[in-house]
This record gives C-alpha cells, structure tokens and sequence, in this order.
C-alpha cells in the first residue's frame, strides 16, 4: 500500500519541477488517417493499434488541434490539403485527447480555410459584417465554440485565438483588393486587429478561465518584427499569457536564430511564456523551395530528422520561459492508402514522424519526451509504505525533507527539482 506524502514547507514554499512543459503535436488529421485505415507502426514494426495511446506512451502530454468556421467554402485545393476541421469534428477529437489524459490547444482559424501571414481571409458568412459588427461576433463565435467544446467533454487547456496572426486577421473578403492587413504604422489596422483579438481574448477568460490564451506568430527569421509586433500587443493591452511561434528551420533560420529570438523575447516580454506552437523537419525529399537548406549539418533522413529535434530540444531546454514545443502534421501516413479511394490529402508529406512508405515510427519521434526533461509540475511525492524519500541538495549531499528548505535545486528521487 502507499501513501501520499506532502511537503507543507511552512506555507513559504511549494516543491515542483521547472514549470509545467509540454510536448506532443498538432493531429488535425489523425481521426480521417485512423477512418481511412492508414497503417501506424512503432519503430520496430510492431502495429499501432490507437496512434493516439502510442503518443502517451512516447511521453507525449499535450496535442493541438485547428478548427475552421465553414471549411466547407474552402476551395478544392485547400480541401485537399487537409482543411476539414469543423466544430463537430474538433469536439470528438478533442474529446479523444482529453480522455487519454493530455492537454488540448485548441487553435482557432477564424476563417473558412487556412490562416497564415499571407492569407487571413475573413469567414465566408462573415463577410458582410462592418468593424463594429465582426467585434461582437468574434466574441459570441468563440464563446459559443467554447461552450459547445466543454459540453463535448473537450475543454481546452491553451487557446490560440488566431494562426501566424503576424499581419493581423479577418482582412476581408476573399482576394479582396483592399485586407486590413497590420504593417508596422498602419494604426487604424492596429486598432481594429487588436480590437478583435481582445474581445477573442475575453470570451476565453469568461467561458475557459484557466485555459491559457496564445498569441501565435512565425516572424523568427525577422527577430525585430516578431518583437515590434509583440510591443503592439503590450501598447495596446491585449490580454494573453504565451507567446506561440512556428519555427521550421528550412524557413526561419538556424537553430542559432531561433535560440537569439527566444533569448530576446525572454528579456523582452519577461511575463510571458513561450511555446513553439509548430515545428517540423524532412526525413525525405526537401523541397527545391526552401529558404534554408540545413541538410549539411541534418541529413534528410530519420537520422537526421532526430539529429535536429535534439538539437532543437537542448535549446529550449536552456532557456525557463519556453514550456511547449508541438510537432505539426506528425501523423502524416500513407502506408495502407489506396491513393484513388482512400487518400487524405493530395500530396505526400514528408516531415511527420511516420514513414509514408513503410508506417513505421521515426527516430525523432522517441526522443521528444526530452522536452520534459525538467517538466511537469508536482504537488505531492508518493512513495510505498516505510520507503524513505530520497532528497538531496545538488552536490549530493541527501536532506530530509521535513521543515523549511531554502528555495533552489534539489534532486529528488532522482530528478532535478527547483524549489520556489
């Protein structure tokens, strides 16, 4: 039998591990894999029975999910790379994720089709609405979202109230010759982008108020962008809690840009988090497109594809304010497709974690957990019945835990721990 010890440090103190972290990736497409009969493997070649459990089983505790308004309006081709997620299929694979015991972001699009920096078009039923009226609807849409989510059993644990918003959102209509895009003087765009961004931001607190509001952008190969556009957020007041980047070396830069735009953040925005929100790296067939080719030093391949998740994790892991890193389209997988009857999207990917020719998992994909290497929070140690804890200052000197610690590091059964 065990029973549950709890360290009171004289009301000072609390024992946790670093901060909350977490690690996993966005599966927007997973349930139309899984209803199509992909083929899902572990790296070994054994069958994956439910992708989902597989991913709690590599250490994975959190999963993203995009959500759009009508993607029945997107066109033929953005269909056909994988835009479908509306709310009913959001509340089940949310529920899905809830229910195997991992945090859930839930990223809103706010439009019909695909929102990134160079198309953020305006919902298609939305279009006809003034300024004033698209302020009272993002409000009712993402409280309405948000309750329908909790009734679902989904409730989400991080919102992202728009996707790569780095230029603003809801522009307008579709191609329209004129969107309200945010450049770096255009104050009125500024007012309205804002404007929308904090009535998102209070439906949020009012129906989800511990889920923590990120603000997502993907400017890390324009560091003093990405900064001016976060100053923004701070002149204006919007309320959010983590600073969300997509960062994809063959875009953005060098890990070592990546590690400079995160230090600066730190030292910027000293009260926000940061999370990176997507990421992603080839292990076959790179693109003649890219904007950096880092193959030299990341071969194409799963070894090389592992190579740089660790070396992007030892970043991370060295800076306190980044607690989240999400792979995007990790469950991408071909294998068991019928490519005329049963196909998902209508082009390979090849920077997932599955190997499109054989289903098995990739290197990387066993190595993520190493995100948390100093995760998750703690408010109670358990050990069985009559087992001494094992708690040791940081040069080994082992303590008993049983009166007032000062704050610091400590190892405790075998962990590094920080005491606040």
């Amino acid at each position: 039998m065990k029973k549950t010890l709890t360290l009171i440090l004289c009301a000072f103190a609390t024992l946790m591990y670093a901060d909350d972290k977490y690690v996993g990736g966005d599966i927007s497409l997973l349930p139309t894999y899984v209803e199509h009969g992909a083929d899902y493997y572990d790296n070994e070649g054994n069958t994956i029975t439910s992708p989902l459990s597989y991913f709690g089983q590599q250490g994975m505790n959190a999963m993203r999910v995009r959500l759009f308004v009508n993607p029945g309006n997107a066109s033929a081709t953005h269909r056909g790379e994988g835009v479908r997620q509306d709310l009913e299929y959001v509340k089940s694979l949310g529920r899905q994720i809830k229910d195997a015991g991992m945090a859930l972001m839930l990223d809103f699009h706010y439009s019909d089709t695909w929102a990134d920096p160079v198309k953020q078009w305006t919902p298609k039923e939305w279009t006809q609405l003034n300024d004033e009226q698209l302020y009272q609807k993002i409000y009712d849409y993402t409280k309405e979202v948000l309750q329908e989510m909790k009734e679902a059993g989904a409730t989400p644990d991080f919102i992202q109230t728009g996707n790569e918003i780095s230029y603003g959102m809801l522009w307008g209509a579709e191609n329209t010759s004129s969107p309200k895009k945010c450049y770096v003087n255009n104050e009125s765009n500024w007012s309205r982008f804002t404007t929308l961004l904090k009535k998102a931001g209070e439906a949020c607190r009012e129906e989800c108020p511990d889920a923590r509001i990120v603000i997502h952008t993907e400017r890390v190969a324009q560091g003093n962008v990405l900064k001016q556009f976060y100053n923004k957020m701070k002149s204006y007041n919007v309320d959010y809690d983590i600073i969300g980047l997509s960062y994809y070396p063959y875009y953005h830069g060098t890990l070592q840009t990546l590690n400079s735009v995160i230090t600066d953040l730190e030292a910027s925005f000293e009260d926000k988090k940061i999370m990176i929100v997507e990421t992603g790296y080839f292990h076959h067939w790179q693109p003649n497109n890219v904007s950096y080719d880092l193959s030299g030093t990341y071969p194409i391949s799963g070894a090389g594809q592992k190579a740089f998740t660790e070396a992007l994790i030892n970043i991370l892991n060295d800076h306190p304010h980044v607690c989240g890193l999400f792979w995007w389209f990790m469950e991408a997988n071909e294998k068991g497709l019928d490519w005329n009857t049963q196909r998902v999207t209508d082009n390979w990917y090849n920077a997932g974690l599955f190997d499109n020719e054989t289903g098995r998992a990739l290197p990387a994909i066993t190595v993520l957990k190493n995100f948390l290497s100093e995760g998750a929070a703690i408010h109670s140690i358990s050990s069985p019945s009559g087992q001494p804890q094992q708690l040791y200052t940081i040069d080994g000197k082992k303590i008993t835990p049983n009166g007032r610690l000062t704050p610091g590091p400590y190892i405790h059964n075998g962990k590094k721990i920080i005491l606040h």
